[in-house]
C-alpha cells in the first residue's frame, strides 16, 4: 500500500506526504541506513526521538544473516528489530556489484541472475529477481526495490562505454518486469519501486525512465550514481534524471550523499534519500555541522569547551531537558575528542546521534521552506553557512 500526495512545489522541488503500511513519511526525507537490521550506534528510541520516519535495511545481508527462517518467525523486520515505522529494503543489486571487486571477477551475471560467493562463508550463491522479491516479502518492508544490475562507472580501470551501459540498463529493465511479476504473484501488500539505470549517459537514462514508467510502479529510484564516478558527473545526472520521472510518484535517489547533495537533489525533484555517510563518517570522527565539517580528532579540539554545533539541538550538543527542568547530555568538543582518542564506544555513538540529527533536521528545514515558499532563500543561506566553515 502506498499513497503519495504532493503538498507544495517550487520549481522541480516537491513537498510531499507518503503513506505506507507502517506509517506516514513527510518528504523530502532522509533514510538512515540500517544494513543488518540496525542503524549502527543508535537505539531505535533515539532514532524516533530525532525524527527518523523511515529507515533502510538490506535484502542481501539479511538473507545471509540472520536468514529467512529467523525473519519469517518474527513476521518480518519490524518486530525483529523493534522498529514499527516504515522500512525500505534495497534489493541486493548494489551489494552484488560491490562484492564483484574492482575487476568485477567476484560475480558472474547471466540473464537469469547473478552467481557469486557468500562473503560470510564462501558458499556459492545465485540471486535472481524472483528470489529478491521472495526475500523482501519475508522481510515485509514497506518499500521493496526491484532487483537490478548496478552499472559500474568503471571496472579494472576501464570506463563503462555507452554500449556496455545500454546492455546493463536493458537487463535491469527485463529484471524489473520479472520483479513486478513475482511481486504480484506473491501478493505482497507493500510497494515496489523501479530503478533507473543507464550509466553516465543521459539518453540511456531517458530510455530507462520511459520503459519503467510503462510498468506503472508505485515509485521510482535513480540508481547507478555515487559508484565511483567524478562528482561533476554525479551532479549532471542528478540534475538530469529525477524530474523526468512520473510526476505523481515518489522519487528516491539511492546512496547520495553529502548535505549539499541532499539540498541539490531536492531542487532537482528528489523526495527520498539514503546514505551511509552520516553514520560511517561519525565512526571516523567526521562531524557535519551547519557551518561546515568538523574533524573531532584534530588536536585543536583538545580543550575546546564549545558544543560541536552551538545551533544544534541534538542530545550530543544540547542534551535533553527532563520534566524537573534539569538537563542530561550536551557535551563539549573536548570531551568528544577525549573519547575518540581513548577509543571509547561513546564517541561514535554521540557522533552518530549528532550527524543523523543534522541530516534529519536539514530535511525538516527544507520541508518548512517548501511549505512557506522560501526554498530558494534557504538554499542561499545553507550554502553560505556551510561555506563559512567551523570556528
Amino acid at each position: 500500500m502506498l499513497r503519495f500526495e504532493i503538498l507544495a512545489t517550487d520549481g522541480h522541488a516537491r513537498r510531499g506526504r507518503l503513506t505506507l503500511n507502517h506509517g506516514v513519511v513527510e518528504t523530502p526525507q532522509f533514510m538512515p541506513v540500517g544494513t543488518y537490521g540496525t542503524v549502527k550506534g543508535v537505539l531505535p528510541r533515539d532514532l524516533e526521538a530525532m525524527g527518523a520516519q523511515i529507515i533502510l535495511g538490506n535484502t542481501f545481508h539479511l538473507w545471509m544473516r540472520p536468514g529467512l527462517d529467523v525473519l519469517r518467525a518474527f513476521g518480518g523486520l519490524h518486530r525483529f528489530e523493534g522498529w514499527q515505522r516504515p522500512i525500505l529494503t534495497d534489493s541486493g543489486g548494489f551489494q552484488v556489484w560491490s562484492l564483484g571487486g574492482a575487476d568485477g571477477k567476484g560475480r558472474r551475471i547471466t540473464e537469469q541472475g547473478v552467481h557469486f560467493a557468500s562473503p560470510v562463508n564462501g558458499d556459492k550463491l545465485f540471486l535472481t529477481p524472483e528470489l529478491s522479491m521472495q526475500i523482501q516479502t519475508v522481510l515485509n518492508s514497506d518499500i521493496v526495490m526491484q532487483f537490478d544490475e548496478c552499472t559500474p562507472y568503471q571496472t579494472a580501470g576501464h570506463v563503462t562505454t555507452e554500449h556496455e551501459a545500454r546492455a546493463s540498463m536493458e537487463l535491469s529493465l527485463r529484471w524489473a518486469r520479472r520483479s513486478k511479476a513475482e511481486f504480484e504473484r506473491l501478493a505482497n501488500p507493500n510497494a515496489l519501486f523501479g530503478i533507473v539505470q543507464g550509466g553516465m549517459y543521459e539518453p540511456l537514462r531517458e530510455a530507462s525512465v520511459a520503459a519503467l514508467a510503462e510498468l506503472d510502479l508505485p515509485g521510482y529510484a535513480v540508481g547507478g550514481v555515487s559508484v565511483g564516478e567524478p562528482k561533476d558527473d554525479m551532479r549532471r545526472l542528478v540534475a538530469h534524471t529525477p524530474h523526468r520521472l512520473p510526476q505523481g510518484k515518489p522519487r528516491y535517489l539511492m546512496g547520495v550523499g553529502t548535505p549539499e547533495d541532499l539540498v541539490d537533489g531536492v531542487a532537482n525533484g528528489v523526495d527520498l534519500f539514503d546514505c551511509v555517510m552520516p553514520t560511517r563518517n561519525a565512526r571516523n570522527g567526521h562531524l557535519f555541522t551547519r557551518f561546515g565539517d568538523l574533524k573531532i580528532r584534530n588536536a585543536k579540539h583538545r580543550a575546546d569547551t564549545r558544543a560541536l554545533d552551538e545551533t544544534c539541538t541534538c542530545y550530543a550538543c544540547r542534551g535533553t531537558t527532563l520534566p524537573d527542568g534539569s538537563v542530561r547530555g550536551g557535551f563539549s568538543r573536548a570531551y568528544l575528542h577525549h573519547l575518540d582518542r581513548c577509543g571509547e564506544m561513546l564517541a561514535p555513538m554521540l557522533a552518530t546521534i549528532h550527524n543523523l540529527h543534522y541530516y534529519l533536521n536539514l530535511m525538516r528545514e527544507v520541508r518548512a521552506a517548501l511549505d512557506a515558499g522560501t526554498f530558494a532563500a534557504l538554499r542561499e543561506r545553507f550554502a553560505a553557512d556551510r561555506a563559512r566553515g567551523v570556528d
